[in-house]
């Protein structure tokens, strides 16, 4: 026979939120008070918000419905480790193909450092741009949720204590309509990167 949990599926605190820093906020408290990095989603992006519900859709209807389309929270730490990672690749792959081109053909010593220095720099200064865009587009991708009434984070609770934890910390940073709820338990199958552009 089915559990109560198995029957209604999982609980969750919900909270809308108007302002990043208060969201971030209550995202940090969250994880540095035992709740997973996996148990927080946020609202997708507005395009993939607007293909599920089309144009006219209100923040508060968003909090309950399984259908809403989500996005992993992704830290501010990772995403700088991937911008510097894409800077430092681009710049290496540069500097070695182009110093190994030049070995090749024979050239000296003097022309492969000088060659991979200016390759490897041309790679970094692309690398650079590609992690503006990405950071840019993250950034443009959160502040049109906010634009559009405020971003939802959404924290998997495992009993009372976590719902009562969740519940005060979403309060405590600024959280509107803070309460819980009962979701699927496919309410995580759509769940993508938000400003990954779906």
């Amino acid at each position: 026979m089915p559990t109560e949990a198995e029957r209604t599926g999982i609980r969750e605190a919900v909270g809308l939120f108007t302002a990043l820093e208060a969201l971030q906020g209550a995202i940090d408290e969250l994880l540095s008070s035992g709740f997973d990095r996996a148990d927080l989603s946020l609202l997708a992006s507005e395009t993939a918000v607007e293909k599920t519900f089309g144009h006219a859709f209100a923040r508060a209807a968003l909090e309950d419905d399984p259908a809403t389309p989500r996005g992993v929270y992704i830290s501010p730490d990772a995403i700088g480790t991937a911008e510097g990672s894409l800077i430092s690749v681009l710049a290496y792959v540069g500097g070695v193909a182009t110093a190994g081109a030049i070995a090749a053909a024979g050239g000296p010593l003097t022309m492969m450092i000088v060659g991979a220095g200016l390759a490897g720099g041309a790679g970094g200064l692309i690398g650079t741009a590609l992690a503006k865009l990405v950071g840019d587009h993250r950034a443009e991708d959160i502040q049109r949720h906010l634009d559009a009434g405020g971003l939802l984070l959404w924290v998997r609770t495992w009993d009372d204590d976590d719902e009562r934890r969740a519940v005060g910390i979403l309060t405590r940073h600024s959280g509107r309509d803070v309460h819980v709820h009962s979701a699927p338990r496919s309410v995580g199958a759509h769940v993508a990167p938000i400003g990954a552009g779906q």
